[in-house]
């Protein structure tokens, strides 16, 4: 598919048309593509652009949506018979994230290799592997841990779907749009690890006695339906490439791990929190009905996204991020005065603050990227472009890391101390010690960078 033939267009570097390629492929791809003509952009680009990112938003939430699942199945494993223990309940909540975490960067490449509508179709089938698995095995009690452990790291391929869908988006839009575009990608998949929380635990009540095997079914034609759709309406761009030797180039820059080590005090939280949050509710106040609560942190968190990147356009991302890993040291502090108080109620107004300022933190964190790679790659506008959008899909793979750290704190502080209390402390260091780092690379006088808008 070409959308206009148009040889006098020439790629930045001159070599010659934009996503023209001599042998076009088989199937539904797009040719030539050129966002940031704005003739092109209004005539024809914008209506293509917006086609494609709903479909990869709604494959995106259905992947984020399964990759969280274990973490509202955990909690109603004990009623239907399965004798794990809390150290194993939290390591069927953690593996998933560490599966997931580890697909983000091969799916960032998945979308030049083989076009960001094929790709999608596959990555939203593959999340039919861990919804059977678990509609499966969650009704045989007597399933050997190992095994289950086995089945819910399966659901870390819907981890993977938010590298994949982001990479594919960002070749779709000009500069100028591109943030907002992202942005709404991403919430869009945040969100379903608010949904997912709130309507499984519904689903698997529904009638008479309890049906785990619920929770996985309900997926399957969501996903045939996301899978048509991505089929039926994307396209693939040829013009989409990713750079293996751009992302060693990003690699090498110490900007790019220190932004990560942020990102995982950011998005590595709030993913992190947000699976371990049913689980710590039900252990820590067993008289609450987790159902009722648990999806509130994951879904401010995922509203919070967004308003944390426009808010870094104003003031800039690091300090923004600096705020947000105050507030978050604040809830933290007022999670462990709620707990030693036995009050519910601070314990949830605490986890709220502290999604919302892990929310807005994520937006502002990716908002610093671009503006650190051009400002210290100033001699070549368009290598700080390829290497902004490498560490993007770094930073989102190291990132989401923290998804398993956060569970496996909570396990290992509960286990050698019985309580939660000490691994909250443990965060609250972290977040002081990701604090000093965005002050001192991106804030403080003197700094290289300490006089620009980061």
């Amino acid at each position: 598919m070409t959308l206009e033939a148009r040889p006098d267009v020439t790629t930045r570097d001159g070599s010659g048309a934009v996503g023209t390629v001599e042998a076009p492929r088989r199937g539904r791809w797009i040719d030539v593509w050129d966002p940031e003509d704005a003739t092109f952009w209004a005539e024809k680009g914008r209506a293509v652009a917006r086609r494609n990112l709903w479909p990869s938003i709604f494959a995106e939430f259905l992947g984020f949506s399964v990759w969280q699942l274990w973490s509202i199945v955990v909690v109603s494993m004990p009623k239907a018979g399965f004798t794990y223990s809390t150290n194993q309940l939290f390591w069927l909540v953690a593996l998933p994230s560490l599966v997931g975490a580890t697909l983000r960067l091969p799916y960032t490449f998945a979308v030049p290799r083989f076009g960001g509508r094929n790709w999608t179709i596959v990555s939203a089938l593959l999340l039919l592997i861990p919804t059977i698995g678990l509609s499966y095995f969650i009704t045989q009690p007597d399933t050997p841990f190992v095994l289950m452990a086995l089945v819910a790291a399966t659901a870390g391929v819907g981890g993977g779907n938010f590298a994949s869908s982001m990479t594919n988006i960002s070749f779709f839009y000009p500069e100028k749009e591109k943030g907002f575009a992202l942005g709404i990608n991403a919430a869009g998949g945040n969100l379903g690890v608010a949904v997912v929380q709130l309507v499984v635990p519904v689903v698997i009540v529904l009638g008479a006695g309890l049906s785990l095997n619920r929770a996985g079914l309900l997926w399957i034609p969501l996903i045939l339906l996301a899978a048509f759709l991505a089929w039926k309406v994307m396209a693939n761009l040829s013009v989409a490439s990713s750079s293996f030797r751009t992302s060693i180039a990003a690699a090498k820059r110490p900007h790019t791990w220190i932004i990560s080590f942020l990102y995982i005090g950011t998005f590595g939280s709030f993913i992190g929190f947000g699976a371990a949050f049913p689980l710590l509710i039900k252990t820590s106040f067993p008289e609450i009905t987790v159902s009722h609560v648990a999806f509130l942190g994951a879904l401010v968190g995922s509203v919070a996204r967004p308003f944390g990147g426009k808010l870094s356009d104003k003031l800039g991302g690091a300090w923004v991020t600096v705020c947000a890993f105050v507030v978050m040291g604040v809830g933290i502090l007022s999670a462990i005065v709620s707990l030693n108080a036995g009050s519910f109620t601070a314990f949830l107004l605490s986890f709220l603050v502290l999604f919302v300022a892990s929310g807005a933190g994520n937006g502002s964190t990716y908002r610093m990227i671009p503006a650190v790679f051009r400002l210290t790659t100033l001699d070549d506008p368009g290598r700080a472009k390829r290497e902004a959008a490498a560490c993007i899909g770094i930073a989102s793979a190291i990132g989401a890391y923290g998804g398993f750290l956060v569970p496996r704190g909570f396990a290992m502080s509960t286990s050698n101390f019985g309580s939660l209390i000490p691994a909250l402390y443990v965060f609250c260091g972290f977040y002081v010690v990701c604090l000093a780092v965005t002050y001192f690379c991106y804030l403080r006088k003197g700094g290289p960078l300490s006089r620009e808008r980061v």
